[in-house]
């Protein structure tokens, strides 16, 4: 079993591929201190086999990347899914997913619809001694018609709730349920799923933003937010982590 960082994973005894998802907020904490290192530490703390994150761009401008990829990839081993994207930026419309040990079979990168710019990555991965996964990581709208319309558009990626198995990481801005909830709409392929974990705000969460979906019953397990003294101030999210097995 992997060795979990004991303030974040006190109830943890699960095996498997760890699967984490962050907004990293533009790397400014709560304290509203812009700091790339500290978001890496974060980063470095999880020590997952894949993450995906969101907000790792500027919004504006050329949209440059704002951590130290190179880096992270000499102390952890994450790399990040290559994309087309032009200008410095990280990933797409800032969601950037990096892993450890496999081989990209390929990678889509989708434009979301609505009135903010939003977007997701679709790569399937081969990970070592794990098998095949197709990780859709995605970033919806503020706008709750907007997420109506972005959950169809990731459903519209899968041809039957039966396919290869598919796993959904990334900041929903969720957490209303109902008929007209961006959830409700997910549920048909991606439920039904473990209880929701709160992530939001992180010196106090309370909202359920951030989600791990799969269209595999039992394929996720674990589920549980990144709470540590760390993870409190560096976003105003907290990261959630989860045991993937394929």
């Amino acid at each position: 079993m992997r060795k979990a960082n004991a303030a974040a994973h006190k109830t943890t005894a699960a095996t498997g591929t760890l699967v984490a998802s962050y907004n990293v907020h533009k790397c400014i904490g709560v304290d509203r201190k812009f700091d790339p290192e500290r978001t890496s530490r974060v980063i470095r703390e999880i020590d997952p086999d894949v993450i995906a994150l969101q907000e790792a761009d500027n919004r504006f401008g050329d949209r440059d990347g704002l951590l130290d990829l190179p880096r992270l990839e000499r102390e952890t081993g994450l790399v990040p899914v290559p994309i087309s994207a032009t200008g410095k930026g990280h990933g797409w419309h800032g969601n950037v997913l990096l892993f450890k040990k496999g081989v990209v079979r390929d990678v889509h990168q989708i434009r979301l619809p609505g009135l903010e710019p939003r977007g997701a990555v679709v790569a399937e991965i081969e990970l070592n001694g794990s098998g095949t996964l197709r990780i859709i990581a995605a970033h919806l709208g503020l706008l709750r018609h907007s997420r109506s319309q972005q959950a169809r558009v990731v459903l519209d990626l899968m041809s039957s709730p039966d396919e290869k198995p598919t796993l959904l990481l990334g900041d929903l801005n969720e957490w209303r349920l109902g008929n007209r909830s961006a959830l409700n709409t997910l549920h048909a392929t991606f439920g039904p799923q473990p209880p929701a974990v709160p992530t939001f705000p992180s010196n106090l969460p309370l909202l359920a933003l951030d989600r791990i979906m799969t269209n595999r019953h039992g394929m996720i397990a674990a589920v549980e937010a990144h709470d540590t003294p760390l993870s409190r101030v560096a976003s105003d999210h907290l990261p959630l982590t989860a045991f993937v097995r394929l």
